[in-house]
């Protein structure tokens, strides 16, 4: 059977996970890992999207993604062909490191959300990398750590410089951000968050493997329980897709809205050069002057109006943004953002797009 497209739009939740070839590792030591999480997190911030969860066992990966503006099969590129082309260059080897192409799950925030966190997080403990709960709360190689505050979070990229030159002005990472979000579904405060979410980690301990979480489709979200759902009727069947976790009614949403997401982003494409030039059209600035080091609130408006119609509305690479505008990716995310917050887009949208 010929393998199905991927689903993906912004905003979907995504349980994604990758193997390597024939099983081997793909993490012999603590330097791979650590250069997996470099480049995992400055991909992370480059794209501006949010992983809740991730977890490193020595022969694959799990890790659950919420995508924004880029594409999901995008950010999986450029971290599993950046890493293998370092780990074999690191270990004198070639050929593939993974096997096949990563696979991916969408999955329905409300029902799977908490769940898929603690299962991802719950790993390294099933496969006995880790003994016990008090070791996985240390262990670096998940993400379990970090939302307890017990280690630094690997997924917040090295502080560069702001545009603005302004060294003291504090900006949050989106991977702090994230698990910011995380906290807020276990309490108001992040002492008794933490303790609540540990909780409920603790108690998926005795769960065990949870098959259902790997795939989609009907009986896997119905906890590969077949019997409840072999006494219905056709009428009564949920519509399944092997790519979704998740009701019927969110299979039939996510199909349509997925379909008309990535028709609305071709109808709106444009080239990078034509979007610039639109926004720059009616200003006294040429293409230099965006491009220079100076500090200008002006040249600064212009470029977060250029990253977020470039990135979050056309679908763009963070990276080809910030080649063209002469700043890094990380500052075409920071853009994007600034005029998210400050600016209004739904004008700049009718002004530029339309």
């Amino acid at each position: 059977m010929p393998r199905q497209p991927r689903l993906d739009a912004p905003g979907l939740l995504q349980h994604v996970m990758a193997r390597g070839i024939e099983r081997r590792k793909i993490f012999l030591d603590d330097t791979d890992r650590e250069s997996f999480l470099e480049r995992f997190a400055g991909i992370l911030e480059e794209t501006q999207t949010q992983c809740y969860a991730w977890a490193l066992i020595p022969n694959h990966f799990h890790i659950l993604l919420r995508t924004g503006p880029t594409p999901v099969s995008k950010v999986m590129r450029r971290l599993m062909t950046g890493y293998a082309v370092t780990f074999n260059k690191r270990h004198k080897r070639a050929g593939h490191l993974f096997q096949n192409r990563y696979k991916s799950v969408v999955c329905e925030e409300d029902a799977y959300l908490l769940e898929l966190i603690r299962y991802v997080h719950l790993n390294p403990l099933r496969v006995k990398l880790v003994q016990d709960l008090n070791e996985l709360d240390k262990y670096p190689w998940s993400g379990h750590s970090a939302i307890l505050g017990n280690r630094k979070n690997p997924l917040v990229p090295p502080e560069e410089p702001n545009e603005l030159n302004k060294p003291n002005e504090p900006t949050k990472s989106l991977a702090e951000k994230t698990i910011e979000d995380v906290l807020l579904h276990f309490g108001e405060t992040q002492k008794i968050a933490r303790r609540r979410y540990r909780e409920f980690v603790e108690k998926g301990i005795a769960q065990g493997r949870r098959p259902e979480f790997q795939g989609g489709g009907l009986v896997r979200s119905a906890g590969s329980d077949k019997a409840g759902l072999l006494g219905r009727s056709k009428e009564e069947r949920e519509k399944g897709d092997a790519r979704i976790l998740g009701s019927g009614e969110f299979v039939d949403e996510v199909l349509d809205n997925a379909g008309g997401t990535f028709e609305l982003r071709i109808r709106n494409k444009i080239s990078l050069d034509d979007l610039i030039q639109r926004v720059i059209a009616d200003t006294s600035l040429e293409m230099a002057q965006v491009r220079s080091p100076k500090r200008d609130a002006k040249i600064s408006e212009i470029r977060s109006i250029i990253s977020f119609l470039a990135v979050n509305q056309l679908g763009m690479s963070a990276k080809s943004v910030a080649d063209k505008l002469g700043i890094t990716g990380m500052a075409v995310g920071k853009c994007a953002n600034r005029a998210e917050k400050g600016l209004d887009t739904q004008k700049i949208i009718a002004e530029y797009l339309q």
